[in-house]
């Protein structure tokens, strides 16, 4: 299993618009194949600053099933222009494993 992990920082004054926007994208990425969960959590010391964590089967799962995927031109639509700067996303695996 693969996490992806992002820190996202919105636009101060957007938080309210982006949880929305992002409930209405949750859809689109549980419905991947190879999604596994995802969560978002909102930084306490800093309002503006979230993270994304998602579990994926495999690395390709993500950078490719998904970032290729017409589902993911929606996911731009609906949250991309909340973020500055633009989001340095990193994937994780347990010691060990394969990936």
């Amino acid at each position: 299993m693969i996490l992806e992990a992002a820190i996202l920082d919105v636009r101060p004054g957007q938080e309210s618009a982006f949880e929305a926007a992002f409930r209405q994208a949750s859809g689109i990425i549980a419905g991947m194949p190879g999604h596994v969960s995802h969560q978002l959590q909102r930084c306490l010391e800093k309002p503006s600053r979230y993270l994304l964590l998602v579990n994926w089967e495999t690395l390709e799962d993500h950078t490719v099933g998904f970032r290729q995927s017409l589902e993911y031109q929606e996911w731009k639509r609906l949250l991309h222009h909340f973020y500055d700067p633009f989001p340095t996303v990193e994937h994780y695996t347990a010691p060990g494993c394969a990936y």
